[in-house]
């Protein structure tokens, strides 16, 4: 062994064993062998960086609109050496005989693109005043349609920027709520049996036999529809709940009567520890990850959940923008024939569920990090 190798091996700490390990820390070195459910966790957090800073990122405010504008194409970025980034600017032509519009490129009249550039004046978080923008037009007086605009000339990008904000939140807040619910409910159905257990678990199948579109559309149509849009917004967030917390509480239950009789559990009632002790303290955190994993794997439903009542009208309403409420505009057939640009929030909506079900999935096979492939 020459001198360089006894440096290198001194200055090395060598690995750890798994043995070793916590099983947090092997929880988490087994799902980062999942490259698809790694790729599916940095999409989310670009996602939801997007949803935190909307007044930074997004090009315009949610309400910004120019109707001389209306259905413009989307305009994809472009790089040359004369112009650099830019977008060819937008010529509206209107038919004479029929009056129908329409847009073709000017490649004459370049629109300059740039990072952190000059814009609206807005205010991130209520405390942070500024008008700089991530990315969008160098020239405030020129005008650039990313993904396009719908019939009031509202850019589209700007709009899904500020919806993703409403749509993501709402499957969070649902799912804290569905973790009360499926938790205490399905611990306490495991950890005390009996006739408590029967009665919770005919409830649950009683729940779960009701189709949960229609019983959506229900209880969307019951909303008062003078109530205000966080009214509306905590309301829909608490119907996706009520009927999303049934599978963890299933869940919970079969993880609670296979550890309630474990040595530790019964030495822990020895000692005269509380029953709710031994559930909250000694059983629960022995099945953490599995937890997770279900609220993962709901995520999506809640999104899918709210974008579905709000696109019939029963959900969310405007003002208030979300993928959903966006999608509103594609209830007619001929609309989505002519612009087929309106349905950009449905590329988001699929790039997220697949998002979290890939998690989920590299998530469940990193939950029992002392299993052998």
């Amino acid at each position: 062994m020459n001198a360089t190798t006894t440096i290198a091996s001194t200055a090395r700490p060598p690995p750890r064993e798994a043995g070793s390990l916590s099983p947090w820390a092997l929880t988490w070195r087994r799902f980062r062998r999942h490259r698809v459910a790694v790729v599916a966790l940095h999409a989310l957090a670009v996602f939801y960086t997007l949803a935190l800073g909307a007044e930074f990122f997004a090009p315009h405010s949610r309400e910004w609109r120019d109707l001389s504008h209306a259905y413009c194409p989307p305009q994809l970025p472009r790089v040359s050496l004369a112009h650099g980034l830019f977008v060819p600017a937008m010529r509206r032509l209107i038919d004479p005989v029929t009056f129908k519009k329409s847009y073709v490129e000017d490649e004459t009249h370049p629109v300059a693109l740039g990072f952190f550039v000059s814009g609206e004046s807005y205010t991130l978080w209520g405390f942070i005043h500024s008008d700089r923008h991530f990315f969008g037009v160098e020239d405030p007086a020129q005008e650039c349609y990313f993904f396009g605009a719908d019939k009031y000339g509202r850019d589209l990008c700007s709009r899904m920027i500020y919806g993703s904000r409403i749509s993501l939140s709402v499957g969070l807040v649902a799912i804290a709520v569905t973790f009360l619910l499926g938790v205490t409910i399905g611990g306490v159905s495991g950890y005390v049996g009996g006739a408590v257990d029967n009665v919770i678990q005919r409830a649950i199948e009683i729940i779960n036999s009701f189709p949960h579109l229609p019983l959506w559309l229900a209880l969307g149509a019951v909303l008062p529809p003078d109530w205000s849009p966080l009214a509306t917004y905590f309301a829909i967030t608490i119907v996706l709940a009520l009927l999303g917390w049934t599978n963890l509480a299933r869940v919970v239950r079969g993880k609670i009567l296979a550890l309630r009789e474990e040595d530790y559990a019964t030495a822990a009632r020895l000692i005269g520890a509380s029953h709710t002790r031994i559930l909250f303290r000694h059983l629960l955190p022995g099945f953490t990850s599995h937890i997770i994993v279900v609220l993962t794997m709901s995520v999506p439903a809640m999104i899918l959940g709210e974008t579905s009542l709000s696109f019939l009208g029963l959900g969310l309403r405007p003002p208030i923008v979300s993928w959903g409420v966006m999608l509103q505009d594609c209830l007619s057939i001929q609309t989505v024939a002519n612009y087929p640009w309106l349905l950009m929030p449905v590329v988001m909506i699929v790039l997220t569920v697949l998002s979290f079900n890939f998690l989920g999935d590299g998530l469940r096979d990193a939950a029992d990090p002392y299993a052998t492939r």
